[in-house]
């Protein structure tokens, strides 16, 4: 008997498949917009293929359509296993995904075309932003009236930080992109000035720690148990990490905005909330990390559980650069350089991507009633492939930030600057080479991760191994 009958596993394989599609196609365009960096001729002179316009489609094709389908995935594979039902609506399930897939659909064509709001990580015009809203919306019905429904009277942790990505994400969103229409395409926002930026970057690195942090955190408290085979380290300290983190992270967002006209109380605010956030962010890495008590043999034998630990790993790096960088007098530094973008990768790459990529391996088998991925020896050289991109990639990045942070501070004697800002340019060239090298490896990763998944669910490899008992008897 198949004892996933109960459950609807067809918009979970839906978005597992986008999951993998949106992630080759945002680290396509990522990898491209590094090679541009590297020979800016590359944008051919065109407008709709210049950097400015291609660079909002990465962070939203990696971000929102990668991260967002994979979030959607494992966040409705998770509900209905730990609530022991079936999602409470297989129609708004159903228009979630389809709603989301126009979604991304609108930045793909909106985006290189140079219809934008001009706000990070909310670029998206007003007509995408209310068909947001209104999937994520359905999203919410779905999820909290499956939770509603459940079989058993508790509420696993997973699902505490999955709904608290939802709900806080709604928030962020709505409230960020209020905006008076003046045509199909154009609008003004409702903020202006230093409470516009203030409002944008509560949202901006709430994004980074609701959709970015929680939801993922939620993947990682199912699956790295689930894969070990042994039950989270510590459910107390679960528990304590969430109401921890989602107290403390609404006010960070400050940080981003050092050194601007910004009231320098409510820069100190960011910073204070931002050093506080290293305590609940390192509990959590060590619960996870430490579910594998009694079980680190796995992982010399199981892939899966190398990209799910390492993830966690650079999960804990990221929180605890995020802080550091956070300090007035660190971010005279790093402000504006690429260490800001090593930063944002570590996580990115090495948390986002990790963690996703160890729960798609883990999902695809299950959804599509295989005994396991068509090739295990593929996602340990994915593995590998990988973790040297994103090294590649961080340290490049690291060493150039801090490079050009000392560069543009340097003053002579007389109190001239030492070098011009294009000397600066020349000086990262290095460091963008091996930048790219980084990123094609970690996209030559996802095309290996492709492959697998491909020979995987294709109705011929399940059909090989059922032929061949019947011959032998």
């Amino acid at each position: 008997m198949d004892t996933t009958a109960a459950y609807n596993d067809r918009v979970v394989r839906q978005f597992t498949i986008m999951t993998v599609v949106w992630g080759i196609v945002g680290m396509l365009v990522g990898v491209i917009i590094a090679a541009q960096l590297l020979w800016p001729a590359l944008n051919f002179d065109t407008p709709w293929f210049t950097y400015s316009r291609l660079r909002p489609l990465h962070t939203n094709a990696v971000i929102f359509a990668f991260g967002g389908s994979a979030l959607f995935a494992t966040s409705y594979y998770v509900v209905q296993r730990t609530c022991g039902v079936r999602l409470i609506s297989d129609r708004l399930a159903a228009f979630t995904f389809w709603g989301w897939q126009v979604v991304i659909l609108g930045a793909v064509v909106t985006l290189p075309f140079g219809f934008t709001q001009s706000k990070e990580y909310a670029e998206l015009i007003w007509p995408l932003d209310v068909l947001i809203a209104v999937v994520w919306v359905a999203y919410a019905a779905v999820f909290f009236g499956t939770i509603l429904r459940r079989q058993a009277k508790h509420i696993y942790v997973a699902n505490w930080f999955y709904g608290a990505f939802i709900v806080a994400v709604a928030m962020l969103h709505i409230v960020n992109s209020l905006a008076i229409p003046t045509s199909l395409t154009q609008s003004y926002p409702i903020y202006a000035g230093a409470v516009d930026a203030m409002v944008q970057w509560w949202y901006g690195h709430n994004a980074v720690g609701f959709f970015l942090t929680a939801g993922f955190l939620g993947m990682m408290y199912y699956f790295v148990p689930k894969q070990a085979g042994r039950p989270i380290y510590s459910y107390r300290l679960s528990v304590v990490h969430f109401w921890a983190l989602i107290s403390t992270y609404m006010w960070a967002g400050p940080h981003h905005l050092h050194w601007t006209a910004l009231p320098e109380w409510a820069q100190s605010v960011g910073m204070v909330f931002s050093l506080i956030l290293l305590a609940p962010s390192w509990g959590g890495m060590i619960n996870g990390i430490m579910t594998l008590s009694g079980a680190w043999h796995k992982l010399r034998d199981d892939p899966i559980i190398r990209f799910l630990v390492v993830s966690l790993s650079f999960y804990g790096m990221s929180t605890f650069e995020g802080p550091m960088m956070a300090i007035r007098t660190v971010n005279a530094l790093s402000h504006y350089t690429d260490w800001t973008i090593g930063h944002v990768h570590s996580g990115a790459l090495g948390w986002v991507a990790f963690i996703t990529i160890g729960s798609v391996y883990m999902l695809v088998p299950r959804l599509f009633n295989r005994e396991q991925m068509y090739s295990v020896p593929l996602i340990n050289v994915h593995f590998w492939v990988a973790t040297i991109g994103v090294v590649l990639y961080i340290a490049s990045m690291w060493i150039s930030g801090v490079m050009q942070g000392l560069m543009w501070r340097a003053v002579n004697n007389d109190g001239t600057l030492t070098y011009s800002f294009i000397e600066s340019i020349a000086a990262t060239y290095p460091y963008y080479a091996v930048r790219l090298l980084g990123g094609v490896l970690f996209f030559a990763g996802m095309l290996i991760m492709a492959y697998n998944v491909w020979r995987t669910i294709r109705p011929a490899e399940a059909a090989a191994p059922a032929v061949a008992p019947a011959a032998n008897a």
